[in-house]
């Protein structure tokens, strides 16, 4: 069979700013496994690891079996003790992170996409609108009491109340959060996660000595830079890596690579960005689309940032819109959160791009990548159709 073929594969998976704990997301790794078994006519089962951030799936169909194993790469911990910080240290730093990206990239995000420069302003606006709120019930109390000191305690105590509700509801504490940790990470990195990729790039460059065909390293959103920063470590250990014993695969989904990336005080990460696209052991693919508002459409993260043209990432639109139901599609399409997390759920319909095909297929990220996904590749039946692997 081609080398295109993959029987055992290692999965490394970043996710996002998302404090979904590892047992929840593997709850959601396996329901969203059912719907790939359907879509595809496969069979597939989850076997459990030594914790919640590891564990081993096989799927196999009639002529092809592939055994990976997947490790979550948490860092939901590091968000959570972000989000027990009190209100009153939270606001000010989001507010002045807020004020760093727009100086530091506001301007590049304008002409990169506008409507990821929307979802940039959304916290910041509907802060101001509970400000405004709150500054006109302080306004009336101080005007019907007389006493103007009466009017700054309700202002304040209105900001404080809704601060936890609705802006608990309008994700405003976990988006103040993300940038937060984003500025930081510019600036100077955050030591818990700097420790984990240490870790974890010990253990990938470990895993291409297991036999494994194939080493893939996903990442969604925010994760997409960390992966990024992950395969940069990983290099400084192995300067061959992937240029012998197993592939080397990166995958960004619904990234957030040019979020960091044209912040102009962003050279750690764009030296690590140029590093791995130069790297001839490493194939690249970066997978975009129009209905989430929570990556860049249409942009090559590489050239977006300045640095050399390479070809690299292999750039792919998908549409949200063929991967699900109609009805299902209906439902999710004013919810950007969910939008955001199908690039990471598993598809109703066939499609070039399916998360499940990636983590658990039988063809190469590299084979999916360059042509129609596993579209004309499996059979009805689930069966690799003679000569697709080429």
């Amino acid at each position: 069979m081609s080398e295109a073929v993959t029987r055992k594969r290692w999965v490394f998976h970043l996710p996002g700013y998302d404090p979904t704990p590892p047992a929840a997301v593997k709850r959601r790794f396996e329901r969203e496994l059912r719907r790939f078994e359907k879509t595809w006519s496969v069979r597939a089962s989850v076997a459990d690891g030594t914790d919640d951030t590891n564990w081993r799936v096989n799927a196999a169909a009639p002529n092809w079996t592939v055994d990976t194993e997947y490790r979550l790469v948490r860092w939901d911990d590091v968000i959570e003790a972000a989000a027990r910080k009190p209100a009153w240290t939270r606001i000010p730093r989001g507010l002045l992170a807020f004020l760093d990206f727009a100086a530091g990239a506001m301007p590049q995000y304008l002409r990169a996409n506008w409507r990821y420069a929307g979802f940039f302003l959304y916290p910041f606006v509907m802060f101001i609108v509970l400000v405004v709120i709150a500054i006109l019930a302080g306004r009336f109390t101080a005007a019907a009491t007389g006493w103007p000191i009466v009017g700054v305690v309700v202002t304040v105590a209105v900001v404080a109340l809704l601060w936890h509700w609705p802006g608990g509801r309008m994700f405003l504490h976990l988006l103040f959060d993300d940038w937060i940790f984003s500025k930081d990470y510019i600036r100077r990195g955050d030591p818990v996660v700097e420790a984990k990729l240490d870790r974890t790039a010990r253990e990938l460059v470990e895993a291409t000595r297991s036999g494994a065909d194939e080493i893939v390293v996903i990442g969604h959103s925010l994760g997409a830079v960390l992966a990024i920063d992950l395969l940069d470590r990983a290099l400084k250990l192995e300067p061959a890596l992937g240029q012998k014993g197993a592939r080397i695969a990166l995958v960004s989904v619904g990234s957030s690579i040019l979020k960091i990336g044209l912040h102009r005080a962003a050279d750690r990460f764009r030296a690590a960005a140029d590093r791995i696209s130069a790297s001839p052991g490493i194939f690249w693919s970066d997978y975009q689309a129009i209905s989430d508002i929570m990556n860049f459409y249409k942009r090559d993260p590489l050239t977006a940032m300045g640095l050399p043209a390479r070809g690299v990432p292999l750039v792919r639109m998908v549409r949200i819109r063929h991967m699900l139901d109609p009805e299902i599609y209906r439902r999710i399409k004013y919810r950007p959160l969910r939008m955001h997390l199908q690039f990471v759920s598993g598809n109703n319909l066939r499609n070039a791009y399916d998360y499940f095909m990636l983590v658990c297929g039988p063809l190469s990220i590299a084979r999916q990548a360059r042509g129609d996904g596993a579209l004309s590749a499996i059979g009805p039946d689930g069966a690799l159709l003679e000569g697709a692997s080429a």
